[in-house]
């Protein structure tokens, strides 16, 4: 027995399980640790039984969620090397103190200096009554300040030159922007302890182990094979689980279906595929000309006139379920995604084989299983 649950698909976060009946995955986490285990348990999902995390690529909305689920239940994160390299970069703070810390910080320098001058002005009238000159002549020529400081009990304080900014813009820094998503997902029932690491260290994880796109792996009982796809990250993959004789794909976050993206999703019993936007509606709707190149691009997103091209030329046609994901809420509608992908497979859609299914983002798909 195989299960595929997808629990988020789209911009706004990316999730699912795959599970055999001893192994559960979790790929991607790109929902709150606190969304993420209420969809869990919305469809059955047990997210203390999972094994591990897989992740997909590094962009913000299939990993929002990763630091503090995998540090909550302590299981391991599968990277590619690069992937993770990319995602410990966008965790890395920018400055190496909060706006909250840097005023805190202000504010014990002035009252450093303030009781350094304290101590000058001491030191002045102590060796004005010694040598018997005018308080003035050792407050104006001999006394140094900042000499004084540094034999004060308090050490000096260097302030950044640009202290940071209490907002963060997720579109100039989307690397704040997940450090600040981390930060405001601490589950409830998290130890103190992990809080406070977290807030320290966002980029820590309780163990993360490499894989290599084209080379298999295995998670219990569960066969993966990764496969590269052409996107704007790092190292992006799709995967193809394999166990009891049956082979799930996930294919999504691709500009196009390049030739070992055919290969690897032959004979799959259930196929999950981008179908991100209709090409009109990208042209024609509310994003920047830079952002529907973006989409458009050989590294973007697969449209679903792409997608109905592959379910008619490369698609083997023996899947039980063909399941749309990753549709654009701005620039595609459902029924014109299911249109495309129900048109290019013509006579192969039956109940039992080549049912079209949408991956929604606002709630858990159904689990399927076979």
């Amino acid at each position: 027995m195989m299960r595929m649950t997808v629990l988020a698909s789209g911009s706004k976060g990316n999730s699912a399980v795959i599970a055999s009946s001893r192994t559960r995955i979790l790929v991607d986490a790109g929902l709150s640790c606190r969304e993420l285990m209420r969809r869990m348990a919305a469809v059955g999902e047990d997210a203390y039984a999972l094994d591990a995390i897989l992740i997909t690529h590094e962009h913000a909305d299939h990993v929002s969620g990763l630091p503090v689920m995998a540090r909550k239940l302590g299981i391991p994160v599968y990277f590619t090397e690069a992937t993770h390299r990319a995602w410990v970069r966008q965790m890395t703070p920018r400055t190496t103190m909060s706006y909250k810390q840097w005023l805190e910080k202000t504010a014990r320098e002035k009252q450093e200096r303030l009781e350094a001058q304290a101590l000058a002005h001491q030191i002045a009238v102590e060796a004005s009554e010694t040598d018997d000159q005018p308080l003035e002549n050792f407050l104006a020529n001999d006394i140094d300040v900042d000499a004084a400081a540094r034999t004060s009990p308090f050490h000096p304080i260097e302030i950044p030159a640009n202290p940071p900014s209490p907002g963060i813009d997720a579109t100039t820094d989307p690397g704040g922007a997940l450090i600040a998503a981390t930060q405001d997902d601490l589950c409830d029932d998290l130890s103190t302890e992990t809080k406070k690491s977290l807030r320290e260290d966002p980029s820590y994880l309780p163990a993360v182990e490499y894989f290599r796109a084209g080379r298999h792996l295995a998670i219990g009982d569960i066969d993966i094979l990764p496969f590269t796809i052409p996107h704007d990250a790092a190292d992006p993959c799709g995967f193809v689980f394999s166990a009891e004789g049956l082979r799930f794909g996930y294919a999504t976050d691709l500009g196009y279906v390049p030739e070992n993206v055919k290969l690897a999703l032959k004979n799959c019993d259930v196929l999950l595929l981008e179908s991100n936007h209709d090409l009109e509606m990208l042209r024609d709707g509310p994003y920047p000309w830079s952002v529907k190149q973006r989409v458009l691009s050989r590294v973007g997103h697969l449209s679903n006139t792409a997608a109905a091209e592959f379910l008619t030329r490369d698609y083997d046609g023996g899947a039980r379920y063909v399941v749309l994901a990753h549709l654009s809420e701005s620039n595609n509608m459902p029924e014109l995604a299911r249109l495309a992908a129900e048109q290019a497979l013509g006579d192969r859609l039956s109940l039992l084989g080549n049912r079209v299914l949408l991956a929604p983002q606002s709630d858990p798909m159904e689990s399927l299983c076979l």
